[in-house]
C-alpha cells in the first residue's frame, strides 16, 4: 500500500522501533514521542496502548504502525521502506523486538532454534540494512541494538537465545566501523534482569537470588535502559560499544 510522505520539521527525529506494543518496546516508543520525535513502529498484534496512539494522530503524523511478524523478513524489510517512503527519512533505529527460548540445547527443537535466529538476528539484519538506506544518504544516524546480559555471560538454558545476543554484539561493533565515516553510530545495550514481565514468573527466592548476585542489590527498571538509549541517541562520541544496564551482575 503506497502511503504520501509527510512533513518532518528540522529539529524532529524520525525513529524506528521494532515490536513497539509492549515491554520495553512500548516505553522506548512513549519516551520518543514524549521528547517530540516522530515514531514508526510495528508488532504482530495491536493493542491498548496501539490503538490510544493511532486514535489520537490518525493521519500518522507522528506515529506509524504496522501490524507485521517479526519472522516474517519480508514484511520487515517492506515496512522499512514504508517508512522511508512516508518519513522521506530515517534518523535512528532501535532494534528492540526479540524473543526469549529457554531449554537445555538438546531438548530445544529445531524449531525453537530458528524461530530465535530469525526474529533475534535475521530480521535485526534486515531491518537495519533497510532502515541505512536512509542514514546513508543523509549521512548521518544512530542505530541501537537491544541485546542481554546473557551475550556477556553465560547462564544453564539458553544457549541457543545467547547465542543470538552475542551476535549482535558482532554485528553492533562491525557495522559501526563500517559505517562511522558516514557519520551513523551503532552501539548495543545489553539489560540484565529488569522489572518487567520478562521476570514475572520467577519464584519470591528467584529474585532474591538475582538481587544478591547484582552488585547494586536490585533489578534495574525498564526506565533505566531508556534512559541509557537516549544517552546512546544523542551522543556522536560512541560507537561500536556495549552498554550493559544490569546493575553490575555482569561483573
Amino acid at each position: 500500500m503506497p502511503y504520501g510522505s509527510r512533513q518532518v520539521r528540522n529539529d524532529q527525529r524520525v525513529v524506528v522501533i521494532s515490536g513497539g506494543s509492549r515491554g520495553l518496546g512500548q516505553a522506548l516508543v512513549q519516551e520518543r514521542l514524549d521528547a517530540g520525535d516522530i515514531v514508526a513502529t510495528f508488532s504482530r498484534s495491536r493493542n491498548e496502548f496501539i490503538d490510544r496512539l493511532r486514535g489520537a494522530d490518525p493521519d500518522g503524523v507522528r506515529f506509524h504502525w504496522e501490524a507485521i511478524e517479526g519472522t516474517d523478513l519480508e514484511g520487515v524489510r517492506t515496512f522499512g521502506m514504508n517508512v522511508l517512503r512516508r518519513y522521506k527519512r530515517i534518523d535512528a533505529l532501535i532494534n528492540n523486538a526479540g524473543v526469549g527460548v529457554e531449554g537445555l540445547l538438546t531438548m530445544t527443537s529445531e524449531r525453537d532454534i530458528h524461530l530465535a535466529l530469525t526474529l533475534n538476528l535475521e530480521s535485526v539484519i534486515v531491518l537495519t540494512r533497510t532502515c541505512l538506506k536512509g542514514m546513508l544518504a543523509a549521512r548521518h544516524g544512530s542505530i541501537i541494538n537491544i541485546s542481554s546480559v546473557n551475550a556477556l555471560r553465560g547462564h544453564k538454558g539458553l544457549a541457543v537465545y545467547s547465542a543470538t545476543k552475542a551476535a549482535l554484539l558482532g554485528f553492533t561493533r562491525s557495522l559501526a566501523s563500517e559505517v562511522g565515516p558516514q557519520g551513523i553510530t551503532v552501539n548495543a545495550i545489553a539489560p540484565g534482569f529488569f522489572e518487567s514481565e520478562m521476570v514475572g514468573h520467577l519464584t519470591e527466592a528467584q529474585r532474591a537470588r538475582i538481587i544478591r548476585r547484582t552488585p547494586m542489590r536490585a533489578m534495574c527498571t525498564t526506565q533505566d535502559i531508556v534512559d541509557s538509549a537516549r544517552f546512546l541517541l544523542s551522543t556522536r562520541a560512541i560507537t561500536g560499544q556495549t552498554l550493559a544496564v544490569d546493575g553490575g551482575f555482569s561483573c
